[in-house]
């Protein structure tokens, strides 16, 4: 009966030391955590302060990026018309047309499309 409760208190023992290793090994991955997620937490606070300097720059680029795509097609015509005035060929056909010819589509076909020519 005594080597019984020897045993026992040996393999109590040995839980416990094994669970206490646990608890060891846990509690330091936490800790790194902990500190990883403070660095982030920098990181982020500098990345907001960074976000609301660049917000009003990026709302005038859309701004401008806006007057500019609404000013493209009235470029788009003064090109032309300067094209067709500095073009030696002052007859120009409406469509240009490549030397090849004009190729035909198969896909207005393949989604049951038939075109009006």
């Amino acid at each position: 009966m005594t080597t019984l409760v020897v045993l026992t208190v040996v393999v109590i023992a040995a839980l416990i030391a094994g669970l206490a290793f646990y608890l060891f090994w846990v509690g330091s991955l936490l800790g790194r955590v902990a500190t990883n997620l403070e660095a982030c937490e920098e990181a982020v606070t500098r990345i907001n302060t960074d976000a609301e300097l660049i917000g009003p720059g990026v709302e005038h680029i859309n701004r401008s990026a806006g007057t500019v795509a609404g000013a493209l097609p009235l470029l788009y015509g003064f090109a032309e018309k300067i094209v067709v005035k500095a073009s030696p060929n002052v007859v120009r056909p409406a469509v240009a047309v490549p030397a090849s010819g004009r190729r035909r589509s198969r896909l207005h076909e393949a989604v049951g499309f038939a075109p009006a020519d």
